[in-house]
């Protein structure tokens, strides 16, 4: 127990030093707050591969500046392509210059999730953000007028507000939602290629979705062009079975063993070291309450169908920033605050998961529904307003918050 704590004004403590976590920060810190972000791990860092950011999520970037070092390392790829991985026909593409830049105002650009994260940390670090290592948070307490996190080693850190970015397992989202997380019984490898040993190079300057009955493989160029990254998915019959290590280096081959040559060439780039079983968990009606709330994947994971869950991790720092900006001179009143943000986030989060697991499900499509599929996009001519939704404007888009900010 903790006691004769003194607050520090206006500090923000963020639990979790990953992407969405740094962009939380970033956010704060621009409002003019005292942040400390602390991270378990014994350095920051990210692992994984690539990330594809919207529009919605470059706007974001380029609103603090940070653009032209995301375009120096990532990659605006040419077109968006949907391709059957059994025959290889193009079943629908949408291009995402000219008209797409001019549509949403920001590019489509991929990046390696390491060189993101990276260009976040510094960020943070030159903007004065307070950085700690391993710190692993075990709880955190409400106070009237403040939170106290402490940690399993002991130490506390007070804060008029604590954010729990602290991913997927959220230890937080335990205590303020009490769900668990929901296995999808797929699973994911990821590889990366120097692009001079790929054999093919018809299509790489697209992002390329091949989509087989219970799996895909999405590739597309990262770090200037340089390398490709391929990311090959599958449903598990190991995890049908009921098996605990489902998802194997040979299920794997055999799941692609009939798609077409450039398909099985694509998957024989991922690294089968390792297998990333994919979850996500129910859209929650509430990620905060009174001084303590989620943001990022602790608030709303999401499968990765629709490319967006650093998107939308970016998203709930930006609407942080507008709502910080619209409260006028004083005190920030947090539980107002975090009421704002979740009656603001929870509905447009949860429209993204739950159209994720749909995405997922068309491109998964097998037998008559495949067919289905592959002929209505066939007449699929304007691929917009499947996109308006995803990438068109929303609250974090407001730049000048000299209204009143509407929660509808």
């Amino acid at each position: 127990m903790v006691h004769n704590v003194v607050f520090p004004t206006e500090r923000a403590l963020v639990v979790g030093g990953g992407i969405g976590g740094l962009a939380t920060a970033m956010s704060l810190k621009r409002s003019g707050l005292p942040v400390r972000v602390v991270e378990q791990a014994p350095e920051f860092g990210e692992i994984g591969a690539g990330l594809q950011l919207g529009p919605n999520a470059t706007r974001i970037l380029d609103s603090w500046g940070l653009m032209d070092k995301v375009r120096k390392v990532g990659v605006e790829p040419r077109r968006l392509v949907l391709r059957d991985a059994v025959n290889g026909q193009e079943l629908a593409a949408l291009d995402l210059q000219g008209d797409f830049l001019e549509r949403y105002g920001s590019p489509y650009v991929v990046i390696h999730r390491t060189d993101l994260h990276a260009i976040l940390l510094e960020a943070c670090r030159e903007a004065g953000v307070e950085l700690s290592t391993g710190t692993r948070i075990a709880s955190v307490v409400q106070h009237d007028h403040g939170t106290v996190a402490e940690s399993d080693d002991g130490r506390t850190f007070p804060a008029d507000v604590t954010f729990g970015a602290d991913g997927l397992r959220s230890a937080l989202r335990d205590e303020l939602v009490g769900d668990s997380v929901i296995p999808s019984g797929f699973v994911a490898y990821r590889g990366t290629v120097p692009i001079d040993q790929v054999p093919d190079e018809q299509g790489l300057d697209d992002v390329v979705c091949w989509v087989a009955p219970n799996a895909h493989v999405v590739q597309y160029r990262l770090r200037a062009g340089s390398v490709l990254n391929v990311v090959a998915t599958f449903r598990s019959p190991g995890f049908d079975r009921g098996e605990p290590e489902y998802g194997t280096p040979g299920e794997l081959e055999a799941v692609f063993g009939d798609c077409h040559p450039r398909v099985r060439e694509a998957v024989s780039h991922v690294g089968t070291q390792r297998r990333w079983p994919l979850f996500d968990r129910e859209p929650a009606d509430f990620w905060g309450e009174g001084r303590v709330v989620l943001t990022g994947d602790a608030a709303h994971p999401m499968l990765q169908y629709l490319a967006q869950g650093c998107c939308q991790a970016l998203e709930d720092a930006r609407t942080l920033e507008v709502l910080l900006a619209d409260r006028g001179a004083g005190p920030v009143d947090w539980p107002q605050l975090v009421r704002r943000f979740t009656e603001t986030r929870v509905p447009r989060t949860a429209e993204v998961q739950r159209r994720a697991r749909f995405f997922g499900e068309i491109c998964h499509a097998a037998g008559a529904t495949r067919s289905l599929r592959n002929a209505l996009l066939a007449h699929a001519d304007d691929l917009s307003e499947y996109t308006d939704w995803l990438y068109a404007g929303t609250v974090a888009d407001r730049v000048a918050p000299s209204r009143p900010l509407s929660l509808t």
